[in-house]
């Protein structure tokens, strides 16, 4: 039996991830029967289909879009690419720049036999499935070899919207001491049904995500990880309404976190329940087989509720998103579930509840590489202050064994970092790692004690929501706005008319493949 620290039930633990367990299969009957544009749209850029027509307009979307406007989409692109390459003789790019030039109508040809389909995609898809198979080669051969930095991981963000201003202060950040260097996406990307194409020099609030863009920062931090002696780690996000194509687009250019998240979109950014939680778990699946730690959202609903009241819907959600998780093949090792330093700083023994928190998450959830997170809600522009809240958060990290340490900067709330910033945070984590770096081997907590009982309570709080989600259903209980106080209609939000139920020719080789890793 595992020892808790906190004195944790684990009988009620896990009482609760069995709950969590019933909640995710219930969603996965749903998943099963549905595809996706953005899943369609995957499995041509996995069919090894990229590029864009002359309007712009990436391929991918050519040959969904055609296929769908003939209504014939819940057949699958799968049934007629196949179906194309035996009649034509040509490999799926040459198909696709065939639709795009107004050549060629795949919907119309006629129909080979099930197996002569499925005969002709399959090398395309032993090609594609081979590149993330040696992507990942590579970044075991890199930890093999160079190594990498220790937990907790120091993970900034670059976000100037020119890629190639933010190669140089990525490079800059690794130098400094950063492990995982997150690429931030340029506002509003997540409510694009489209992948832009190629390199950029221009974006708001981030830097757009594509995947020469990914190709460009990859081999940029492999250059700096040589010169350093040690891997890093390349994080961007595969959440919004592409989810599983910058997924795939992210396994085939050795991205190594994505933040991948259905709640995190239904929730911030009011994408349709209905499509992303299908769109996860494709992403999850190609995730899990290209090796990436994904990064979960939960952090987010103490941005908007408060972080004492509501601390125990985190541990819901991370329960249920460590069992969507689980079905889609990820490993626990992979799963960097979401938690937050989000206390106000005026709150009395706030510390002993936030140090409470953090190991309850870890040992609820010993395997994986927890993505803690810094404060922000109550940065205040005064950065001395700022610097202080940052140490206090850092000391709870190496205390309890935190995976990835979300860097929080001082100047939060003025500006997008300056590389100085940057400095400064890495220098007070290392610091404060350093210096601390066993007292969680040497610490215990008081029986009776204010921190015990904080995460007794929030677990028992949480194991109540989960059972009241459990009865509801997960799409009825995010209608009634159970998670960060936010309704969502299920038949509402961006992405639904995407949706479509599978037909009787629809089949899809990857998920074999996938999860068999």
């Amino acid at each position: 039996m595992q020892r808790s620290k906190l004195g944790l039930d684990f009988e009620k633990v896990g009482h609760a991830k069995e709950v969590s367990k019933r909640i995710a299969d219930d969603v996965q009957k749903f998943v099963d029967n549905y595809s996706t544009v953005a899943v369609e749209r995957t499995l041509c850029r996995l069919l090894g289909i990229d590029g864009v027509d002359s309007n712009e307009v990436p391929l991918p979307n050519v040959v969904v879009d055609a296929i769908k406007d003939k209504g014939v989409l819940s057949e699958g692109v799968m049934f007629f690419i196949g179906n194309a390459i035996l009649e034509t003789g040509l490999n799926p790019q040459q198909i696709a720049e065939k639709m795009a030039a107004g050549e060629l109508e795949i919907t119309t040809l006629p129909i080979r036999s099930m197996e002569e389909i499925q005969n002709a995609i399959q090398p395309f898809v032993d090609e594609n499935i081979n590149k993330i198979r040696e992507r990942k080669a590579k970044r075991d051969n890199y930890l093999d070899t160079i190594g990498e930095g220790p937990k907790p991981y120091l993970y900034v963000i670059v976000a100037t919207g020119n890629i190639y201003e933010d190669v140089v202060q990525a490079e800059a950040a690794a130098r400094q001491g950063a492990d995982i260097i997150a690429v931030i996406r340029t506002t509003g990307q997540s409510l694009l049904d489209y992948v832009p194409y190629g390199a950029t020099t221009e974006g708001f609030g981030g830097t757009v995500a594509t995947q020469e863009n990914f190709r460009i920062m990859r081999t940029a931090l492999d250059k700096v990880g040589e010169e350093e002696g040690r891997y890093i780690r390349l994080c961007n996000y595969c959440s919004g309404l592409c989810m599983p194509e910058i997924a795939a687009m992210g396994a085939l250019e050795g991205l190594d976190v994505m933040l991948n998240d259905a709640l995190y979109g239904i929730l911030f950014r009011d994408i349709n329940m209905q499509r992303t939680i299908v769109d996860q778990y494709f992403s999850r699946l190609l995730n899990g087989f290209a090796g990436v730690i994904i990064n979960t959202g939960e952090d987010n609903y103490l941005t908007t509720a408060d972080a004492f009241d509501e601390a125990h819907t985190v541990l819901a959600s991370d329960f249920i998103n460590e069992q969507l998780a689980l079905v889609a093949g990820l490993p626990e090792e992979q799963m960097g579930l979401g938690h937050a330093f989000e206390m106000t700083p005026d709150l009395e023994n706030g510390f002993l509840y936030e140090l409470a928190q953090a190991q309850m998450i870890r040992e609820i959830f010993p395997k994986a590489p927890l993505k803690y997170m810094p404060p922000t809600k109550f940065m205040t522009g005064n950065i001395f202050k700022g610097n202080v809240q940052d140490a206090l958060f850092n000391q709870i990290s190496i205390w309890t064994g935190q995976g990835i340490q979300l860097l929080g900067m001082l100047t939060e709330a003025i500006h997008t970092p300056f590389m100085s910033d940057r400095y400064l945070s890495i220098e007070n984590a290392k610091y404060i790692f350093s210096n601390m770096k066993s007292i969680g081997d040497e610490m215990e907590f008081k029986e009776g004690g204010i921190i015990r009982q904080r995460a007794a309570k929030v677990l028992d709080d949480a194991t109540e929501l989960v059972e009241k989600i459990e009865k509801e259903g997960l799409f009825t209980a995010l209608e009634k706005g159970i998670f960060a106080d936010i309704k969502r209609p299920k038949d509402g939000g961006k992405g639904l008319d995407g949706v479509v139920e599978k037909g009787s020719n629809y089949f899809n080789p990857f998920i074999e493949i996938l999860h068999k890793k």
